[in-house]
Order: C-alpha cells, then structure tokens, then sequence
C-alpha cells in the first residue's frame, strides 16, 4: 500500500508540475488551454474557469492538458488564440517549458535537500576484505579513518575518492579505533573496473568496505543552492552518458532502463527509508522527465521542438500527413520500447512468478 501510495503521488507531481508549464506559458502567451486533467480516463470531477475545463480523472497515473487548435485536425481557423496560429518561436516556448519545469523541479529539490540534511556514510570501515592492503596494513571493522595524507575524511565518499587516486603510492591513515588515534601505513593496489558506462578504470584499492552508519550533512542556504546546481549538472551529465553508452552498446540497454514497475518498487522503498529518500528519488525521476522528453523523438516534446526547427528552416511546416505518419512511427517505436521495460521490469522484480504464486493461492 505503502509503495501504490508513493508511486502515484510522485508520479502525478511530476506530470502535474510538467504540464503546469505547459499551460501556464500558454495562457501566457493567449493560447487557450481548453482542458487541464490531473489523470487519464473519465472524469470523476472538475469545474470550468476561464474557459478551462480542470478535471480529476479516474486513471491517476499522470495528466494532460488541451490546447485550442493544437493541430490541423482541430479545424484551426486562424484565431490567435489558437496554438497553430501563434509563430514557431511562441509555439516552441509552449512545448520547452514543460521539461523546464520539471529541470527547475529537480533543482529546488535537491537545494531543499542540502538544507535539511543529505544522508550520508560516514568514513567507518564496516568490513575489511581478505588479502587486500587493508588487512595487511591492520585495519580493522570499525575503525573511524579521520584523515588520508593529511586531508580530512568526514564522509566515505572523501576516502574512496582519495584512495582511488594513488594507486601502488603508499598512503598515511589516520584512524580513531577505540576512543585513540593511530597512523597507519597503507600501499593500495591498482586493479581495473569496470564502470557503470562499460569502460575499464585504473584506480587504487586498499580493500575496505563502509559501514551502514550514516550522518546528514546539511548547508546554508546559498550553499545549499550551489550544491543542488552542482548535483543537477551532474546528474545531467551522467545521464546523456548513460544514453550514449546504451546506444552505442558499452553497457546492456536491458540493465540500463527501468520503467513504470521498476519505480513503483523504487518508490516503495524509498518512502520506506524516509521522506528525504523519497524527495532525492523525485528529484532524479524530475530531472530524468525532462531529459528523456526533450529527446528529438516523435510524440515527445523534444520531437515537435524538431519540428518546429525543420518549419523553422523550411519556412514552411511538414504536411500534416507527413508529421502524422512520422508521429505514429515514433508512437509504435515507444510502444514497443514501453513494453520491453515492462517485461524487463516483470523479470527483474519477480512479477511474473508472484503473480503465478497469487494465481495457485
């Protein structure tokens, strides 16, 4: 219940948040936004204002709003009011604010996170792996590491990034074990991985694992500001490289994609662990939003942007039944991506063997 509840709420906020830029560029600009739906499916309810129709839908996974004379199918007549009628640069404006706002979504999270305390690990060794340098130096679970060659450790990540760097350099720990201090002397061992992006890494390992103890960090304000930009740039970037790698088959496509079940069980769990987890979780889902939808691919937003770039250079737009044929290859492109996620999701998860369990029962 936990999970359901979780997943539709940050699933309708982020929607809800994305075509709310939609529609209120619109309105700005004096496009007619003729229905705003929070869901899909019948209405349940909804009130009429300012010659907008707001709706609660019965299928509560998502939303979408209407715009008068948003193709040649609506009979556009000219008026300006009418989205077809406003000029390209308008139009694009109506489409990129959705994913804007979803990006601008992201980044008050993850600002609003740094302010109230980002969860952390701290510089605790939880586990000291056999035959590494770790064992062979004396360290040992539990073990607090306050500094690596005279720069502080607070946090596991300063350690791992410390020790990656110097591979076979030796290295002076400064530990706290049992309430005292000591130094030891520790040469990591430079070994390759594999990335999360298929490519092999050199970096140094002196065999440590962290504990599960964790500290929330937390910032002023402005800090907090710069650290949310900071992790949203990045968050970006590691993204576009995923995309990248996944096309280019440096990493499985399969492992690499998650879709609706996959979040639903992100979800849960993330609400599971607190309220910070659950908003870091919608802040990655926010910004994945806009990332994915700016993709230059029919029926996303990035695909009518292409679009109006194409008119834009043509001066003249794509024929109706052309943008049409386009689009509806984009759609079946989607749909079967959509469902190769679900299947991979339903094999990753399990769903298939508990729904034959519920099935038996």
């Amino acid at each position: 219940m936990l999970s359901a509840i979780s997943f539709i709420i940050v699933l309708s906020i982020l929607v809800i948040v994305h075509e709310f830029g939609h529609f209120i560029v619109a309105k700005r600009i004096g496009v007619r936004v003729e229905k705003f739906s929070v869901g899909f499916g019948p209405e349940i309810f909804g009130v009429t204002k300012g010659g907008t129709r707001y709706s609660v839908s019965a299928i509560p996974l998502g939303g979408y709003i209407k715009l008068a004379g948003e193709s040649e199918a609506d009979g556009v007549k000219g008026e300006k009011w009418e989205y077809m009628s406003r000029s390209i640069g308008e139009r694009s404006r109506i489409i990129f604010a959705g994913p804007l706002l979803n990006y601008v979504l992201a980044f008050f999270i993850f600002s609003f996170i740094f302010v109230v305390g980002y969860p952390t690990l701290t510089s605790t060794v939880g586990e000291v792996l056999s035959n590494f340098p770790g064992e062979a130096a004396g360290l040992k679970t539990g073990d607090r590491i306050l500094k690596v060659n005279g720069e502080d450790t607070d946090y596991w990540e300063d350690v791992t990034r410390i020790v990656h760097t110097n591979k076979e350099t030796n290295m002076e720990l400064v530990i706290e074990r049992d309430g005292s201090t000591m130094d030891i002397l520790v040469t990591p061992k430079a070994q390759d991985l594999k990335t999360v992006f298929g490519s092999k890494k050199r970096v140094g390992l002196i065999g440590i694992m962290p504990s599960d103890e964790m500290v929330y960090v937390r910032y002023n304000p402005v800090k907090s500001v710069y650290m949310g930009g900071k992790k949203l740039v990045m968050l970006t970037y590691l993204t576009y490289r995923a995309l990248w790698a996944s096309m280019t088959g440096a990493i499985s496509f399969k492992d690499s994609v998650t879709g609706p079940v996959g979040i639903f069980y992100i979800t849960g769990q993330a609400a599971r662990m607190g309220i910070v987890y659950l908003l870091h979780l919608m802040g990655i889902l926010s910004a994945s939003l806009a990332i994915f939808n700016l993709l230059p691919v029919p029926v996303l937003d990035g695909g009518h942007i292409l679009f109006l770039a194409i008119e834009k250079a043509r001066r003249k737009p794509i024929s109706h039944k052309l943008q049409e044929n386009i689009t509806q290859a984009g759609l079946v492109l989607l749909i079967c991506l959509m469902l190769f996620v679900f299947y991979n999701d339903f094999m990753r998860y399990g769903v298939f063997e508990k729904l034959t369990n519920l099935w038996r029962k």
